[in-house]
């Protein structure tokens, strides 16, 4: 297989040239041989097209952040194939993909199975503390909890060839891909876009799914205008590994259905913008003249962006405890911290924020008001700091800060970085 582009996704095809093509989507950690008992039925009636993520099954580790960028690089994919009109399904990660496509090239998707999915996958939160437990010791925590997490427990006693291999397929994921999807996850929530999404729809989801279970798929099947669930009893997270007969059926008469009905040969209209417009580099002036972010020559309250920055910073758990703690008296001080501290100068981008995270380290030890470093460490954990590197912040701080500030600030982050990258037991 030839190297793939960083703009492009690693693939494969079967099944019959002059069939329809229906692309299926994989879940983090996984490969496409998530689908392999799939295959032999799906290939009588489709051209089955089957991609990795990037750094999953070999695939060359170009990292993406956003499910978006991930949509777009299969889009890319699909372009040089000349591929125009498919239906797709795809599983937790590969589905949010899936939906994505539905909401931003609806002219191309003829119809979409989500299974395992979810408009928003748990919390932020969650999801960027398993990025610092991978970044701190590797992808082995990862593997070791997926049985637990993707089989029901009857499964994986009686399957142990299957669990173990889908524990490798977790082992020989490239960590920094491994990382990169993770935040995809934590910055994806299409809640309130599901009533765009006009595409057929099934949304199916294991009985025993403990990871996006069935309240997620309710939640995307009363939101999608033309959707139905589908459960999957004796399955869980992997339904199409566990019950692949079941999932196999389901689809089957979904996309043979769906597809009679959508995918007539009409025109292509023109693409619908994307969910959000692009982001103007910083410093770059428009026609008018005038900064990026003005209208009317007038700047924008920075207090949205600046909450958006302090939750994916020092996670919602944080924030939701510092703002539901407020009142009359103290709301305006975090009104005021969410504005300029967080919208201002965090969301600058003169200093990446692994960078903003060492310099915010410092300061708090050199101002001797250590209550707050506790949530800085959490925060330079998710912002990309090993371990190491905070040591190494902490070390220079004794130099210039002095011993006994830096000795409490050791003990204090000890604890944090113990708690926040033990590995599951």
């Amino acid at each position: 297989m030839s190297e793939t582009p960083p703009n492009t996704l690693q693939y494969r095809f079967d099944g019959p040239e002059d069939a329809p093509v229906l692309i299926l989507g994989p879940s983090l950690g996984t490969t496409w041989h998530m689908w392999d008992r799939q295959i032999p039925e799906l290939t009588q009636h489709w051209r089955v097209f089957r991609y990795d993520f990037p750094g999953h099954g070999g695939a060359p580790a170009h990292p993406a952040t956003a499910v978006g960028e991930l949509a777009d690089r299969l889009i890319a994919t699909l372009d040089g194939l000349g591929v125009q009109r498919f239906g797709y399904a795809g599983c937790s990660l590969g589905g949010a993909i899936g939906a994505d496509l539905a909401l931003r090239h609806p002219h191309r998707v003829a119809t979409l199975a989500l299974v395992a999915s979810s408009p928003r996958f748990g919390s932020a939160d969650e999801f960027r503390q398993r990025g610092v437990m991978v970044r701190t010791n590797g992808l082995e925590p990862m593997a070791r909890t997926a049985p637990e997490r993707w089989f029901t427990p009857a499964f994986a006693a009686a399957q142990p060839a299957i669990v173990e291999w889908a524990v490798q397929m977790v082992r020989t994921t490239d960590p920094g891909c491994y990382i990169a999807a993770c935040e995809a996850l934590a910055t994806f929530d299409i809640r309130a876009d599901l009533g765009r999404i006009g595409v057929p729809t099934l949304v199916l989801v294991g009985a025993e799914d403990q990871v996006t279970g069935p309240g997620d798929a309710r939640t995307l099947v009363a939101g999608i205008p033309d959707a139905r669930l589908a459960l999957v009893p004796g399955a869980s997270h992997l339904a199409p590994v566990e019950q692949p007969a079941a999932v196999t059926d389901l689809l089957l008469t979904h996309v043979a259905a769906s597809w009679q009905d959508t995918l007539a040969a009409v025109p292509l209209p023109v693409p619908v913008p994307p969910l959000s417009a692009p982001v103007q580099p910083a410093g770059e002036l428009t026609a008018a003249g005038a900064p990026p972010e003005t209208l009317d020559g007038v700047r924008p309250d920075p207090y949205a962006k600046g909450m958006r920055i302090r939750r994916e910073v020092l996670g919602d758990a944080h924030v939701d405890a510092v703002t539901a703690a407020a009142d009359a008296f103290t709301g305006d001080f975090q009104e005021l911290v969410t504005r300029y501290a967080w919208g201002e100068v965090w969301g600058r981008e003169g200093l990446d924020r692994r960078t903003r995270s060492s310099v915010a380290l410092t300061a708090v030890v050199a101002s001797g008001h250590l209550e707050g470093l506790a949530a800085h460490v959490s925060a330079a954990l998710r912002n990309g700091l090993t371990p190491a590197e905070i040591r190494e912040v902490l070390l220079q701080t004794a130099v210039y800060c002095g011993i006994p500030a830096a000795s409490a600030a050791f003990t204090i982050a000890q604890n944090v970085i113990r708690d926040e990258t033990t590995p599951p037991v």
